[in-house]
């Protein structure tokens, strides 16, 4: 079985002149993202390697649930593939994905991961918010036939 962990960057700020892939978290957004990192720990998950977007604000919000859920940092990596917003290039990252990985976390953007949890998952979801987390299962021993799969669990900043 293989599983994937999507988790939407926390909400940024616009209040600077910066490129998009520079822009920072903003304190509501931090604080999201530490309340939906505690309620995933609190689940106990074994998480195999994590894999973050180069933008500022999905990296940062990818450090706080490394901190949090005390995952080493060699099991972070990232990826440029993972900024994108379409969800092309993130669905052909993952059927590129290490086989010997079974549980897999990815920090990225919408509408990429909007449009991936609903054409992977089993639960539509209108849109995944910001410090939203989806957790999909797929009946498969390879990242390469990775299609149709169920939701597991979501974890939304609103609902806590």
């Amino acid at each position: 079985m293989k599983t994937l962990i999507f988790v939407r960057h926390a909400k940024s700020t616009w209040d600077y002149r910066v490129d998009d892939i520079d822009r920072p978290l903003e304190e509501g957004g931090i604080k999201a993202a530490y309340k939906v990192a505690k309620v995933l720990k609190s689940h106990r998950m074994q998480v195999d390697v994590i894999y973050s977007s180069p933008a500022a604000r999905a990296l940062a919000t990818c450090m706080i649930f490394l901190r949090e859920l005390k995952i080493p940092y060699d099991s972070f990596y990232c990826a440029d593939d993972l900024y994108d917003f379409s969800g092309d290039k993130v669905l052909q990252f993952i059927n590129q994905l290490n086989e010997s990985t079974s549980t897999v976390m990815l920090f990225g953007h919408n509408n990429a991961f909007t449009h991936l949890v609903n054409k992977l998952g089993s639960l539509p979801i209108e849109n995944v918010p910001t410090a939203g987390l989806v957790e999909l299962h797929f009946d498969t021993d390879s990242w390469k036939s990775v299609t149709k799969g169920v939701t597991i669990r979501t974890i939304f900043p609103k609902q806590l």
